[in-house]
């Protein structure tokens, strides 16, 4: 059985956290304008400075507008947000998602895969090659499903690395987060095992060179989660 490690959240962890709830939620709409700093802290019998401190974290994360002299808005976190908006969204409600939301992740995954793999494959060296397996083999060790999947994120990333390019790796390493916490998921509803033989098949067919059966069983993998029968939604 897993457990996992507790730690207390701050005054001001609290405070972002029902804001962004609020936000989420509707409660707050888009556009609307928050109270001054001083009458939501008398409100919520906390001090100014976590206030000040909460809305300036939010602004950071794209949740709220702040125009000097004028108020504090709640933005359109949808159009504007950042990839901590995003991760924001998948922790609301004990991270339930909406499928549109699941699925715009895994689109985004399935294209840097398909760009990485016709890159990467061709030119592999041994010694690459090995570092593709240990990471697939330290999936099957792995105690925790958070093991399994931070592992499993090295892979694939290692992977953008070796294409060549240079903006795949560091555009699949800012969704590192999000798609930890999906692979995550995945190991919750189908086991860490279902993860591994999926990973070790793909690394078998890079292993033999086989750019479009790595692809195609890539794809198949991805889809199977969008709206086959590994799907990861609650």
């Amino acid at each position: 059985m897993e457990f996992t490690k507790l730690s207390a959240p701050s005054i001001k962890e609290l405070f972002v956290r029902e804001l962004e709830g609020m936000i989420l939620s509707g409660k707050l709409a888009i556009g609307e304008k928050l109270p001054p700093e001083r009458e939501i802290a008398n409100s919520m019998q906390i001090s100014r400075g976590v206030v000040n401190s909460g809305v300036l974290e939010l602004s950071r994360k794209g949740f709220l507008t702040i125009k000097p002299r004028v108020g504090t808005f709640v933005a359109d976190y949808r159009r504007n947000g950042t990839m901590e908006t995003l991760i924001s969204i998948l922790h609301y409600n004990g991270g339930v998602l909406r499928s549109s939301e699941i699925r715009s992740i895994l689109e985004i995954r399935l294209a840097l895969s398909e760009l990485t793999l016709k890159l990467s494959i061709p030119k592999l060296t041994q010694k690459e090659m090995e570092t593709l397996r240990k990471f697939t083999d330290e999936i099957a060790k792995a105690s925790t499903n958070r093991e399994a999947s931070e592992n499993a994120f090295c892979f694939h990333h290692e992977l953008a690395v070796l294409s060549g390019n240079m903006l795949t790796p560091l555009i699949y390493y800012s969704f590192k987060d999000a798609v930890i916490i999906l692979w995550e998921r995945f190991c919750n509803l189908h086991g860490r095992e279902k993860l591994y033989h999926n990973t070790h098949i793909l690394c078998q067919l890079i292993e033999k060179r086989d750019v479009e059966g790595a692809i195609q069983w890539s794809e198949e993998k991805v889809k199977e989660c969008i709206i086959g029968k590994d799907q990861i939604y609650y």
